[in-house]
């Protein structure tokens, strides 16, 4: 304690203090002195943590393990290092906290506290007792609506937006505005990229985590019914007609497209469901191609095109040969462009 009680004689030369009265412990009349020249450097062990020590200017410190101030819950802090991953402390006081309340009353707070609890994912409230940085006591409140929806929009910025329960319906429908907000700017769609909605989740999401506490307790069609609230009546008419959810294709079957395919969107479907379609089917008003993903009877890939009408006639011959000798009892007609399409055997579609 040397190189303190060195400082500390300085310190009460420079504010004309006494020397330490009768009967106090003289380590912490140290502290009180040294508290007066560093206020922020007042610091209080972590609770179950008897190293560690919170700083009232908001930093976190540590103190070595073989310290013979170990125990002291209450420490002015002279000489802090900063090292990689922490702050170490290599010379402080121990202090007496009740001259807070003597010679700091005027840095003591009352305030309501809002924290996310990561163990119950959940927001919780407290009222708290603060000096500066340092919570000297802490209890338990109600949360109220305007705390807990700040809290939750925070916890979604941390976390992404996977934090939010998406259903594969919600997922499709961000994924077709995307696509055809970059093949037809012009329709001025609203703006689904993750950057924009994390950006704009105050406009969008907050709506409908109102008397929520949990991210938990916002069911997948809420979040839906979020995403499609961004669209007016126009957009919607223009999203569902340049860029169907589905297709159906010749054989009569509806079949999903996946937008968010590369280069998409793509369409998986069994060749014979295609018979007699010429064309490549397209979308955004015909700017776009869809990707033909033509499987076998048994839902294997065969061939990737976005040319039907080339593999018809190129192609289709060699894949006709290997397919009838795999799955003799479909039909593999010579002129795909005139026959029937079907999902079924020869015996079926005969039927």
């Amino acid at each position: 304690l040397a190189a303190i009680e060195r400082a500390a004689r300085g310190w009460r030369q420079r504010i004309g203090a006494r020397a330490a009265a009768s009967g106090t412990p003289h380590s912490h009349a140290m502290g009180d002195l040294l508290a007066h020249a560093f206020p922020d450097r007042i610091a209080m062990q972590v609770e179950g943590q008897p190293l560690r020590y919170q700083l009232s200017n908001g930093r976190g410190a540590r103190l070595h393990e073989d310290t013979a101030l170990l125990g002291e819950p209450w420490l002015v802090v002279l000489d802090l290092r900063l090292e990689q991953r922490d702050s170490l402390i290599f010379a402080a006081a121990p202090f007496d906290p009740a001259l807070l309340e003597r010679d700091y009353g005027e840095r003591f707070e009352q305030r309501r506290a809002v924290y996310w609890n990561a163990e119950r994912e959940a927001v919780e409230a407290f009222e708290e007792r603060r000096f500066d940085a340092l919570v000297l006591r802490r209890r338990s409140v109600p949360v109220q609506p305007e705390d807990a929806v700040p809290a939750l929009l925070a916890r979604v910025r941390e976390r992404g937006l996977d934090a939010l329960p998406w259903s594969d319906a919600a997922r499709r429908l961000r994924a077709r505005a995307e696509a055809l907000r970059a093949w037809v700017p012009e329709l001025g769609l609203p703006d689904l990229s993750e950057t924009a909605l994390l950006a704009t989740l105050e406009a969008w999401l907050a709506p409908y985590l109102a008397g929520k506490r949990k991210l938990d307790a916002l069911s997948a069609a809420e979040l839906s019914q979020a995403l499609a609230a961004m669209f007016d009546y126009g957009q919607r008419q223009q999203l569902d007609a340049q860029a169907p959810e589905a297709l159906t294709v010749p054989s009569g079957r509806t079949h999903k497209l996946d937008y968010a395919a590369d280069p998409g969107p793509v369409l998986a479907v069994k060749l014979q469901e295609l018979f007699g379609l010429a064309d490549t089917p397209r979308v955004a008003g015909g700017r776009v191609p869809v990707t033909l993903h033509l499987l076998s009877p048994a839902g294997r890939p065969m061939q990737v095109t976005q040319d039907l009408a080339g593999f018809w006639e190129r192609t289709y011959p060699e894949v006709r040969k290997e397919l009838k000798g795999r799955y003799p009892k479909h039909p593999w007609p010579d002129d795909p462009w005139s026959a029937t399409p079907t999902h079924r055997t020869r015996g079926h579609a005969d039927r």
